[in-house]
């Protein structure tokens, strides 16, 4: 599956990078059985589910951060799509995040797999807290998020950690638009531009049809006190 999905999606990955890939799958589903990191349970719902959900995304990327962009990949999970993009793309460097212990040391064993072809950081952090540290704020050329919520929270978690002139992208489906409409406020208020809906016409190829991403590029420094602490989020959403 996953060799017919590189084709579908006219990506060509050199031998250390399948292999790093393919390191990746074998320790989730292992994990898997002990530690609840996806609710995927085989090797070809993997493939489809989170590894071609992730590596169709290489292209934008490679448009949006030219050359071997900085990675950073909130609520990482399983290390979707993180891991896959980082030595893919291939990124500069990167960087896995996720505040529960037990993610995070699954993480740190995959990124294992893949640290002779990039240098990748494991956070065990909340997004708040990073966007505090003078080292992580506005410091990253794309942060991805692929499954922590709505727009309005993915941008103003996202936006605090990205360079002026990089971008956040989410991955979301078709009638996203709502999305973007209630959470024009938030984006304007932590730096971000307009956001842009790309399209994927590769998606339905490889099963996954509608899917699409959403990116949003930084144009001007987050201020201070963004992003905001859960409690406020919610009593405020629209900043």
């Amino acid at each position: 599956m996953l060799e017919r999905g590189l084709t579908d999606l006219a990506l060509n990955l050199e031998g250390a990078t399948r292999a790093a890939i393919e390191g990746h799958v074998r320790l989730l589903l292992a994990w898997n059985e002990h530690v609840n990191l996806s609710g995927l349970r085989t090797p070809e719902h993997v493939a489809r589910g989170h590894v071609l959900d992730s590596l169709i995304a290489v292209a934008p990327l490679r448009t949006l951060g030219g050359d071997n962009p900085t990675l950073l990949d909130l609520g990482s999970g399983g290390g979707f799509p993180g891991l896959p993009l980082a030595v893919a793309l291939p990124a500069r460097r990167a960087a896995l995040v996720d505040s529960i212990g037990k993610k995070a040391a699954f993480l740190e064993v995959a990124a294992a797999v893949a640290r002779d072809l990039v240098a990748i950081d494991v956070l065990a952090e909340r997004a708040e807290d990073l966007a505090d540290e003078p080292d992580q704020r506005e410091a990253w050329d794309i942060v991805t998020v692929r499954a922590l919520g709505q727009i309005a929270e993915v941008a103003e978690l996202g936006l605090p950690l990205v360079k002026v002139g990089g971008h956040v992208v989410a991955w979301k489906s078709a009638g996203v638009e709502s999305e973007l409409a209630d959470a024009a406020r938030i984006i304007r208020a932590v730096g971000g531009g307009k956001p842009r809906v790309i399209e994927l016409p590769a998606a339905a190829k490889v099963g996954l049809a509608g899917h699409c991403l959403v990116a949003i590029e930084k144009v001007r420094p987050t201020p201070d006190g963004y992003p905001r602490t859960p409690g406020e989020r919610r009593r405020r959403p629209l900043g």
